[in-house]
């Protein structure tokens, strides 16, 4: 069964900036989207989101989205399942502090299991900014890249990729809406 799990971000919910378009999208191509609302969104707590995150039935042909904070819970997600899903891309993600306040370290794990992270997606994509303000930005996804692979895409000038702080309504993500459009396998490479 195809289905797909859209993570919003800090202070986000699933009508925030282009979630609700790709949701439709991914529907369309017959994918059966879950899309929850994170408690405490102002507060990212692992603790808080991950169980909610874990009541996904997740498969083989699964697809999980990460915007910002909802990033480092999707690599939570594949450290603590136990299945290889299809596809996993982190949009403005990171992994480790950024010393931005607005980023809160309670969604972070003290270290990650790159290893089973690695080996529970099939295929991995990382899409930072150069100019992202919360800094999870170029550098940001390059540590992801460097522990995981994958592909890491480095968009010039795309800033956060949606932010209400920095006037970026970004209701429409037409680039995601491409690499979602994609079928292929590794051996097809």
């Amino acid at each position: 069964m195809k289905n797909a799990l859209i993570l919003h971000g800090t202070g986000c919910n699933p009508n925030s900036f282009w979630l609700p378009s790709i949701k439709k999208f991914l529907e369309n191509m017959g994918y059966t989207v879950d899309a929850p609302q994170l408690p405490d969104s102002d507060i990212p707590d692992l603790k808080k989101w991950l169980p909610v995150a874990l009541n996904f039935e997740f498969n083989e042909e699964s697809i999980i989205i990460g915007h910002s904070a909802g990033c480092p819970l999707l690599l939570s997600i594949l450290e603590n399942i136990d299945m290889k899903i299809h596809k996993a891309i982190l949009v403005a993600g990171y992994a480790k502090p950024t010393g931005v306040e607005k980023s809160p370290d309670l969604i972070l794990q003290d270290k990650y299991n790159w290893g089973k992270i690695k080996n529970n997606v099939q295929d991995l994509i990382f899409i930072n900014s150069s100019d992202d303000p919360w800094k999870c930005n170029d550098e940001a996804g390059l540590y992801m890249f460097k522990n995981l692979g994958g592909t890491l895409i480095i968009r010039e000038g795309e800033g956060h990729m949606g932010s209400n702080s920095f006037n970026q309504p970004y209701e429409r993500f037409l680039f995601l809406e491409k690499l979602l459009e994609i079928k292929y396998t590794r051996s097809s490479i």
